[in-house]
């Protein structure tokens, strides 16, 4: 058995947790509702307040799967009750962003204008046009927008331009050394 794996889940009030035939799950909470469904040789038992993921050994020798889908049902579980956010920092002259319906518009010194689609359970607010905080229920898809917004311009290594995380660190370049006359 997996260490982690077969450690009980505890579920919060608010939160309903209903097991399916085949591993369907589904996840009913405050912040929204999501689903997930677990592979062969995984079930869960749900009892009360608490749920268990048990895993049949002949279906599925491996341990590392248990304890990778109780991290995802531990995940599905916090984001329905809380939810997760991820906040990106713009850095540069003239760099704005703002929501324009369910697009992003974001103004990174291109030429051209850069607009990325906002998924439907995503919520995307704006602070004085340089700090974008995304928020949803579904910790994969806030991690990839995130990562598609920062993408349109990562943080360079001599100003520190671009998008980045609040909490990240970019270490800068010393520049271009002028040459002295000899």
């Amino acid at each position: 058995m997996s260490r982690l794996g077969k450690t009980p889940i505890s579920i919060p009030k608010g939160v309903e947790l209903k097991a399916g035939k085949d591993g369907a799950l589904q996840f009913k909470g405050p912040k929204g509702t999501l689903e997930m469904k677990l592979p062969l040789g995984l079930s869960l038992k749900i009892s009360g307040h608490e749920a268990v993921v048990e895993r049949d050994e002949t279906l599925l020798p491996e341990k590392a799967m248990h304890g990778l889908y109780r991290s995802l049902i531990l995940n599905h579980i916090i984001g329905v009750s809380e939810g997760f956010e991820v906040k990106l920092t713009l850095i540069g002259v003239g760099y704005r962003a703002a929501v324009q319906g369910n697009k992003l518009d974001l103004s990174l010194g291109f030429s051209h204008p850069t607009q990325i689609i906002i998924p439907k359970t995503i919520q995307v607010a704006i602070d004085k046009g340089t700090a974008i905080s995304i928020k949803g229920p579904d910790k994969r898809e806030v991690g990839q927008f995130a990562a598609s917004v920062r993408a349109m311009k990562p943080p360079e290594p001599y100003k520190g331009k671009g998008v980045r995380y609040e909490d990240e660190y970019v270490r800068k370049k010393e520049g271009k050394a002028a040459k002295g006359k000899a």
